[in-house]
């Protein structure tokens, strides 16, 4: 039924049940299986050096998780490919989805701090609206 699943991921709990998940589905179906995390850009950075450091840091965090959902992966008996991009986490994953056409995406239901999600707007809530193929979400 699926043959390319995309998981979202921040790093949050959600995020990481989502991962689960998503190994569950792609070897169940044989399918790819990719990861997608985004370093979202600052709004409103107070110079250049402190975006690229913040970015530097983001970078950094993002791919500490993509080694470990690649172990993950490996354990579950699938092939994770592992993809980072900078921007807007809802518009990368949706290109990224469209351009690799992709039939699942796997997201957590929760990221960010409630205060966090009130403010910017609810990513999983955005993708569930923009994805171009069915969205799995895992509490």
């Amino acid at each position: 039924m699926f043959k390319r699943i995309v998981i979202a991921s921040d790093g949050s709990e959600g995020a990481v049940r989502a991962l689960s998940a998503a190994i569950r589905l792609a070897r169940q179906h044989q399918a790819t299986l990719d990861l997608v995390s985004v370093v979202e850009t600052p709004q409103a950075p107070a110079s250049v050096d402190e975006m690229a450091k913040v970015e530097s840091a983001l970078r950094q965090f993002y791919e500490a998780i993509a080694r470990g959902a690649i172990l993950q992966a490996q354990a579950g008996g699938v092939q994770l490919t592992t993809h980072l991009f900078t921007g807007r986490a809802v518009k990368a994953i949706v290109d990224f989805i469209k351009r690799e056409r992709a039939d699942l995406l796997a997201v957590g239901c929760f990221g960010h701090s409630a205060a966090y999600e009130h403010i910017i707007g609810k990513t999983t809530d955005r993708l569930v609206e923009l994805a171009p193929c069915a969205v799995l979400v895992v509490k």
